[in-house]
């Protein structure tokens, strides 16, 4: 892996060594390595993740160096640079039609995907979930277990290269048709309530105390989410602004692959 990190650092920053085959070269063994998830963009170490900011360098000159060509199946046709996964029975892999997995992107055995669509660079786990119509962005790094609900967003991330992947660590529900963008950290067994919007600038508010307590860009272990708003002043007025509300934590009562409405009766709430 260190020959292939010095040669694709060395191409990032030099695009003429592209004209040397064994450069070229590296971004493909670069990508087959992240598409057989021997290889990651990003990857746990410890508490905390540690980014492979080369390996999305190596995704970034693979569009620049892939040829555009014709796919099809009829009635369908495609025009586009990047090869589709295929050979889902040997890697153990579930695809429901009209299921999209973009070669580059690792789906680990006993993964399901009704119809979905998964980017280059994205990890999926075992054991999860991608239900339909939702979308896992390039780069994002699903657990084990993990449910995408209907009509999930899953943000992708490429440049800028600093920028982190989305994370969706083990066991986490995340409720139909809720957006996970700009490098947002949600931790193991949350489960996020139907519609939650959550970005880097978006307030994450735990209320389940007596004080609020108002963090961003990461959800907490086992916390329970829902959708929420707070007033913000602005110079025409005051308007609500959305935001998240941490309403508690996951029981221990509560079935890791329960539904979703089932975790949030716990709290009185319907979503």
């Amino acid at each position: 892996m260190d020959a292939l990190k010095n040669k694709i650092e060395e191409a990032f920053a030099n695009r003429d060594l592209l004209k040397d085959k064994s450069y070229e070269q590296a971004i493909h063994d670069t990508i087959e390595e992240v598409d057989k998830g021997r290889l990651r963009v990003a990857e746990p170490n410890g508490d905390e993740w540690q980014v492979n900011q080369w390996v999305k360098q190596a995704i970034l000159m693979y569009f620049g160096v892939q040829k555009m060509k014709t796919l099809s199946l009829p009635p369908f046709e495609f025009h586009d640079k990047m090869k589709l996964k295929t050979n889902y029975e040997a890697q153990g892999v579930r695809v429901v039609p009209h299921a999209i997995a973009r070669y580059g992107s690792y789906l680990a055995p006993t993964v399901v995907m009704m119809p979905s669509y998964v980017n280059i660079g994205a990890y999926v786990d075992k054991g999860s979930m991608v239900d339909t119509w939702a979308t896992v962005g390039s780069c994002a790094q699903i657990g084990k277990g993990v449910h995408l609900s209907g009509g999930v967003g899953i943000g992708g991330v490429l440049e800028p290269l600093q920028a982190n992947p989305v994370i969706i660590e083990d066991g986490a529900f995340i409720g139909s048709r809720s957006i996970v963008v700009e490098g947002v950290r949600v931790g193991k067994e949350a489960v996020l309530g139907a519609n939650v919007v959550l970005t880097q600038s978006t307030k994450i508010i735990d209320v389940s105390g007596s004080e609020e307590v108002i963090t961003k860009g990461y959800v907490p272990p086992r916390s329970v989410v829902i959708p929420g708003s707070y007033t913000k002043t602005f110079p025409a007025g005051d308007y609500n602004v959305s935001c998240a509300l941490i309403i508690g934590q996951r029981k221990e009562s509560t079935d890791k692959k329960t539904s979703l409405n089932e975790a949030l009766r716990d709290f009185g709430v319907s979503v």
